[in-house]
C-alpha cells in the first residue's frame, strides 16, 4: 500500500512565518515542528512557498527548506508551492529537484508558478535586471524544464547533449499553480496536475478547477487530471483562538497592501481583533473557514466535493505557532469523522 493510500487527502502549505521577537533560525526550527506535527496527523504533504523581500517569512530558498524538513520527517511528501519559474534557469530547478529525490525518493512534490512571489523590484533583481514577459515565457520554461527531468529534448536540439544532473528514476509529482485562470487550463491543455488558490482568488476557485476537470487533455504528464486547492482554514474549540487567527490574517492583507512586511505583534493583532473596523467586516469575503474543528473538516470536504479536486491543502499563517499545529491536529483528527 503506497503513503498515498494510508494518508489523508490532506496537505499543508507554511509559508514559514517568523513570529514577533523571534529570529528566523527558530522559524525554520517551527517550521520542522509544523511538518512532523502534520506527518504524525496523517496529512499526506507539506509545502512550502517562495517569497521574497519580507521580514516576516523565511521562505525565500524554499529548495534548502524542502530538503532541511525532508531530512527530519520519514514518510510525509515534501515539496514547493512554488516554485516561481520566472526567477529561476529551469535546467537548475531540474538539478535541484533531482538531488531531492535523490535524498528522499517517492517524496518530492514541485508545483510550478509563473508569477514572481514578490514585488516589481524584487522580481527585477532576481532576474539580473533582465527585461522579461514571464506570462509569455511560462510555456517554454516548462517545456525545458520537463525536458531535463526526462521527457529528453527533440534530436538536433542545442541542449540535447546536456545531462540535469543527478539521473534518478523518477520525477517529482509536478503541479501547475494558480490564482488565475491561467495555472488551471495552462495544466488541462498540458495534462498536468493542478492547484489552485483559493485563498488567494476565492470567487474563481470552483469554477475553473471544475473546468480543469471538463477540459484535461490526457497524454501529458498524467493520464487522468489530478488537482488540488488550498483553503485558508483554522479549527479550534476556543473562539479567542479563531478570532485571533482571523485578525491576523486580515491585519496582515491590509499591512501588505501599505507595504508593511514586519511580523505581526502580538498586542496589535489582540487589539485590532477587538476593533469595530473588523468584528463589522469578519468573514465577508467568504475566504477562511474557521470555527469548530468538526465544522470546519465538514467545510472543507464540502469544497473539496464542490471543486472536485483530490486534495485540500490547508493554509494555516498567523501568529501563534502551537495554536497552529493544534489546529492542524484537530482538522484532521475531525476530517476522519466526517469524510
Amino acid at each position: 500500500m503506497s503513503s498515498e493510500d494510508q494518508s489523508l487527502p490532506l496537505g499543508v502549505l507554511d509559508f514559514v512565518g517568523i513570529e514577533y521577537g523571534e529570529s528566523a533560525a527558530s522559524a525554520i526550527a517551527g517550521a520542522v515542528g509544523v511538518a512532523r506535527t502534520v506527518e504524525a496527523a496523517g496529512y499526506r504533504r507539506y509545502w512550502v512557498s517562495e517569497h521574497h523581500n519580507m521580514r516576516s517569512l523565511a521562505c525565500s530558498a524554499p529548495e534548502l527548506l524542502i530538503a532541511h524538513v525532508g531530512a527530519q520527517t520519514a514518510a510525509i511528501r515534501v515539496g514547493a508551492a512554488g516554485i516561481m519559474l520566472p526567477n529561476h534557469a529551469p535546467m537548475k530547478v531540474a538539478e535541484t529537484f533531482r538531488t531531492l529525490l535523490a535524498m528522499y525518493p517517492g517524496r518530492v512534490d514541485l508545483a510550478l508558478g509563473r508569477a514572481p512571489g514578490t514585488d516589481p523590484l524584487t522580481a527585477h533583481v532576481l532576474r539580473r535586471g533582465q527585461v522579461t514577459d514571464p506570462a509569455a515565457e511560462f510555456p517554454g520554461q516548462v517545456g525545458e524544464l520537463l525536458a531535463f527531468l526526462g521527457a529528453g529534448f527533440p534530436a538536433g536540439h542545442p541542449y540535447a547533449q546536456l545531462v540535469a544532473a543527478p539521473i534518478v528514476a523518477e520525477q517529482p509529482q509536478l503541479f501547475v499553480l494558480g490564482s488565475s485562470r491561467y495555472g488551471p487550463k495552462f495544466a488541462a491543455v498540458n495534462g498536468m496536475s493542478a492547484v489552485f488558490a483559493h485563498h488567494m482568488s476565492p470567487e474563481l476557485a470552483f469554477d475553473v478547477l471544475r473546468e480543469y476537470r471538463r477540459t484535461f487533455t490526457p497524454g501529458g504528464l498524467a493520464a487522468t487530471p489530478y488537482s488540488a486547492m488550498s483553503v485558508l482554514a483554522f479549527g479550534s474549540p476556543d473562539a479567542d483562538e479563531v478570532l485571533t487567527f482571523e485578525a491576523a490574517w486580515t491585519l496582515t492583507m491590509r499591512n501588505l497592501r501599505r507595504g508593511i512586511r514586519e511580523p505581526l505583534r502580538p498586542e496589535a493583532v489582540g487589539e485590532f481583533a477587538r476593533s469595530a473596523d473588523f468584528l463589522d467586516g469578519r468573514r465577508a469575503d467568504g475566504r477562511m473557514v474557521t470555527g469548530e474543528p468538526k465544522a470546519v473538516a465538514q467545510r472543507l470536504l464540502e469544497m473539496k466535493e464542490e471543486a472536485q479536486v483530490e486534495e485540500i491543502v490547508v493554509v494555516s499563517p498567523g501568529t501563534g505557532r502551537n495554536a497552529r499545529m493544534g489546529s492542524y491536529r484537530a482538522i484532521a483528527d475531525a476530517w476522519r469523522q466526517v469524510a
